[in-house]
């Protein structure tokens, strides 16, 4: 009977963090199950700490960042000028 009733508190308590983490990601503080942060996010991540092991990788990330910011710079459209197909009349 002791076993029984650490379950159902166990398993209340688990309940009770997933409904938790509904509720804040909902309110957009964190990412839980519905959304899902960047794959890019981690890769940036995983760069810069090898750049801190590896000093002579820090060019790879300055390139990265350097094209990030100019492509946000452009003012240009990526599909600017290309033909989206056929049209329907």
């Amino acid at each position: 009977m002791k076993y029984i009733l650490w379950g159902i508190v166990i398993a209340a308590g688990l309940y009770s963090l997933h409904r938790l983490a509904l509720w804040a990601e909902q309110r957009g503080w964190i990412y839980y199950r519905r959304s899902h942060g960047s794959s890019g996010t981690l890769g940036n991540v995983m760069l810069e700490v090898q750049a801190m092991i590896e000093p002579s990788k820090r060019h790879i990330l300055e390139e990265r960042v350097k094209e990030s910011a100019e492509a946000q710079k452009s003012g240009d459209p990526p599909e600017a000028g290309r033909n989206r197909g056929p049209t329907k009349k």
